[in-house]
């Protein structure tokens, strides 16, 4: 059987937290950041709870390794 293999973009846009949650950045981080005001740059910084299913699922069949540490 061959090895699973994880799918790189997907490993390092969500990340898995101690108690299993699955967490996910903000999107509009990286691109015309600079005119926003300072508390929305601020809010960029964290993380947010992915709540969804079928995303929660999808995820888990891309990147199995996430949750295998």
């Amino acid at each position: 059987m061959p090895k699973m293999k994880t799918h790189k973009s997907t490993k390092r846009r969500f990340k898995v937290t101690g108690t299993g949650k699955l967490m996910r950045t903000k999107i509009g981080k990286s691109h015309l950041r600079r005119k926003k005001p300072s508390r929305t740059r601020r809010l960029f910084d964290e993380y947010l709870v992915v709540t969804d299913k079928a995303t929660i699922k999808r995820v888990r069949r891309l990147a199995p390794i996430l949750w295998k540490r």
